[in-house]
């Protein structure tokens, strides 16, 4: 066997343990059945499985290990001297030996200060980590919604179809009795294929739907996955002060700027003692071969005679850093707040939208294909007049399928744009 052959030989090989692998996943899945779960269930399990929120976890805990060494101590120095010597590796020949022990001591106030400021960067990821979470809440909600609304386009189609194969039987029945032409019997076959053919298109949206919530949650993107919910109508708060406060006070991109603000202050402070000097304090040994050994004390201190070089430098940048993050603050806070007025709008006019849509054009596109279809089975009206009420009545059922997914989008990106749940009671306003 030559290379060649041995090369397809192994892919063939491959090939056939991944369909293998392909088909005992498949029958694994059917052996337990599709996860059903419920909207807070989804979320729950996409806090805990998202690979995006292990990322962030693992941020927060590098910056709590630099506030370890923002508080730590310096390490003392040990040095070890041969005089004398007769070779680089050959220290027993010498005839001075020096033995040294240093460490240098800075300013108590310099290491509280440095721990503050790795505290203030360990606040700004905690508050992140807050804002990814509550992204990928608002992200599996409105995946869940969107699998929601893909199953209901299909009970519509459906239904759409029933419908469609309910008129050929009666335009069928009018033929025969001589009442109806055949052009009838085939427009209404036109529309049960069409509706056939929108139910073909249908399973693409429901099978990217179910891929795109099991991305979230952490699974296989081809297993199966069933809603236990179904789309309901939220309930949207009308107080929008009340939610506009507790932005204010819970959207953890401003309460992480409050930290780095924190950090900013405690970085100026410690610039400012540039001078309170650190005490390098040492002890030697010097050891003379035939003589008495003899000891060496030093202590040493920076001498920050260039002040200016100080307040032109660290200093500066660290003032001019606090107030870019102000001004970023300021600015920050008006974003959230257009943010959540955005957001609000949105979710007002999708609920007035369904509102509309169930109270007003279902029920009257209902009425008009009922009329239209007692009446057609009587053989008062033509066939277009029940094919246009009919696909009339199934636009107002798609639109109002899609406003009530736009809807439940909407509010749970309000409860994204608040920060919070939307029942909530604000904390206490945000202070520049």
């Amino acid at each position: 066997m030559n290379v060649r052959q041995s090369l397809q030989y192994c892919s063939v090989v491959a090939l056939l343990a991944c369909g293998a692998a392909s088909l005992a996943a498949q029958a694994a899945d059917t052996a337990t059945g599709p996860l059903r779960i419920d909207r807070a269930g989804a979320i729950e399990e996409a806090l805990a499985h998202n690979p995006t929120l292990a990322v962030a976890r693992e941020q927060i805990a590098q910056a709590r290990a630099r506030v370890t060494q923002g508080y730590a101590l310096p390490e003392p120095s040990i040095s070890a001297t041969f005089l004398g010597a007769n070779g680089a590796f050959r220290p027993h020949t010498g005839n001075e030996t020096d033995l040294g022990v240093g460490i240098t001591i800075p300013f108590p106030n310099k290491i509280i200060l440095r721990g503050q400021a790795a505290k203030g960067d360990l606040g700004n990821f905690d508050a992140q980590y807050v804002l990814q979470r509550q992204l990928v809440a608002a992200q599996t909600a409105q995946a869940y919604d969107s699998l929601l609304v893909a199953l209901r386009h299909r009970d519509d189609l459906l239904v759409a179809k029933q419908l469609a194969q309910d008129f050929v039987q009666k335009t069928q029945a009018r033929f025969n009795a001589g009442t109806a032409a055949k052009l009838d019997i085939v427009k209404g076959q036109v529309d049960v294929a069409q509706a056939e053919n929108d139910l073909i298109a249908n399973e693409r949206g429901i099978a990217n739907a179910r891929a795109g919530l099991n991305r979230l949650l952490g699974r296989v993107l081809g297993a199966s996955i069933e809603p236990a919910d179904t789309l309901g109508v939220p309930v949207i708060p009308t107080d929008f002060a009340r939610l506009e406060q507790l932005a204010m006070s819970a959207r953890p991109e401003l309460r992480g700027l409050e930290r780095q603000r924190e950090s900013a202050r405690a970085q100026e402070h410690l610039a400012q003692q540039y001078f309170l000097p650190d005490v390098t304090l040492g002890l030697s040994r010097d050891n003379i071969y035939g003589t008495d050994p003899t000891y060496t004390t030093s202590i040493g201190i920076d001498l920050p005679i260039f002040f200016w070089q100080h307040q032109n430098g660290e200093v500066a940048e660290a003032k001019h850093r606090q107030a870019e993050l102000s001004a970023t603050f300021r600015d920050l806070s008006a974003q959230v707040g257009q943010d959540l007025r955005n957001a609000y709008s949105t979710a007002t006019v999708a609920a007035r939208q369904v509102q509309f849509l169930a109270n007003e054009l279902v029920p009257s596109a209902a009425e008009q294909y009922r009329i239209a279809s007692s009446t057609y089975a009587l053989g008062g009206s033509s066939a277009l007049e029940v094919i246009d009420a009919q696909r009339t009545l199934l636009d107002a059922k798609s639109q109002y399928t899609t406003a009530l997914g736009a809807l439940n989008d909407a509010v749970a990106d309000l409860e994204r744009a608040t920060g919070a749940p939307l029942d909530s009671t604000p904390a206490g306003k945000s202070h520049d």
